[in-house]
């Protein structure tokens, strides 16, 4: 399961969850294997320049090579860029986990 994590300063006049969601779906179209993404937005009240930082975090596939991430790449910051309306900073990562992460549902008993 994916992670996308938005950061930006607060002052960035855009629709977090709707980025959230197209960031989902980009990563879905380029590889239907991945499953949900989850995501989560992180206003800065305090920063300096107007910025976003967008940061993707997968495990890694055998099928999840450069091309794939280059791809990938290209194909998210298109779609994250529709939705920026004024000028700022913009970052965009992508990372592939090590070995050292689990990941999973979690259901307590009782």
């Amino acid at each position: 399961m994916p992670h996308a994590d938005l950061k930006y300063s607060n002052d960035l006049n855009i629709d977090p969850s709707s980025i959230l969601r197209d960031i989902e779906q980009v990563i879905q179209s380029v590889d239907p294997s991945s499953g949900l993404c989850k995501g989560r937005a992180y206003p800065a009240a305090v920063f300096h320049h107007t910025h976003i930082l967008v940061n993707i975090s997968l495990l890694p596939k055998p099928h999840r090579d450069a091309a794939f991430t280059q791809n990938l790449l290209e194909q998210l910051e298109r779609q994250i860029k529709s939705h920026l309306t004024q000028a700022c900073q913009f970052s965009l990562g992508i990372t592939y986990t090590d070995l050292g992460y689990t990941t999973g549902a979690f259901t307590p008993n009782g």
